[in-house]
């Protein structure tokens, strides 16, 4: 298993899958990440109990983790609509995907992705490396599980490593939960995407859902989604241009290239 996720630290997370989800459990297996020494995880029972992890070197030292401070944020939402059923959703989907232009030597990042948008790239799309960056470990296990192939990276979107790069197509599928302002997010990205990559911001339901799921979820939309004047002054001071833009109650989608 070639990923962030590797067969060698599958003892590293206790229990993390009898965490309690509203919508389904977490696979059996656990994670290497970059910031593992910064979560906290919810207990399982009520006695305490810490865990050392020893990951090969290539993937950096964990050190002692206080697994009864760990929560998860509930990110069900993304997955509250069923893309079998609902025709208006899976065409809003595969429209934010056509928008990405993506070829078989593709190198895709997709950013605080929902299951079912990553089941509809892998799917839909052929492609040379599908990463998928995400805060929420029981997502990207849920990702995992189903696609071995698919790279999942468990941190925030700006201090995503390069070895990776360069990403010819990012898919920021739900930008309101990155807590960053946008010029941090553009210039991070100017120094991992290519010369022509393409950058698609999307909402498949668009503001009048978001300020719906912003209500209900405050802990995680964090931030709203920009109007056109505000991100075209961002992007062009950060090498990438606006080839397309729609803002529409029902739907948002921003496609971005990088000049650089």
């Amino acid at each position: 298993m070639n990923s962030m996720f590797s067969s060698s630290t599958l003892s590293c997370l206790p229990s993390l899958y009898n965490n309690p989800k509203p919508y389904k459990q977490l696979p059996h297996f656990s994670f290497t990440n970059h910031r593992l020494s910064s979560l906290s995880i919810q207990p399982t029972s009520t006695s305490r109990k810490s865990t050392v992890c020893a990951v090969p070197p290539s993937e950096g030292t964990v050190a002692v983790i206080n697994f009864e401070d760990f929560v998860e944020k509930d990110w069900s939402f993304l997955d509250a609509d069923d893309i079998s059923t609902d025709e208006a959703y899976k065409q809003n989907i595969d429209r934010i995907i056509s928008a990405g232009k993506v070829g078989d030597d593709s190198k895709i990042l997709i950013s605080t992705g929902s299951e079912q948008f990553v089941d509809r790239v892998v799917d839909t799309c052929s492609c040379k490396l599908l990463l998928v960056v995400h805060d929420s470990l029981f997502t990207l296990a849920c990702i995992k599980e189903k696609y071995d192939t698919v790279k999942c990276w468990q941190g925030e979107l700006i201090y995503v490593p390069e070895k990776w790069a360069p990403f010819d197509v990012v898919f920021l599928y739900f930008l309101p939960a990155l807590p960053f302002e946008l010029d941090q997010v553009f210039g991070a990205l100017s120094k991992v995407c290519s010369q022509g990559a393409r950058i698609v911001i999307s909402h498949p339901k668009g503001r009048k859902m978001l300020e719906k799921q912003k209500a209900d979820y405050p802990d995680v939309v964090v931030s709203g989604l920009p109007d056109k004047p505000t991100l075209e002054s961002v992007v062009s001071h950060n090498s990438f241009t606006m080839v397309d833009f729609v803002d529409q109650p029902d739907f948002y989608i921003a496609v971005l290239e990088h000049t650089k």
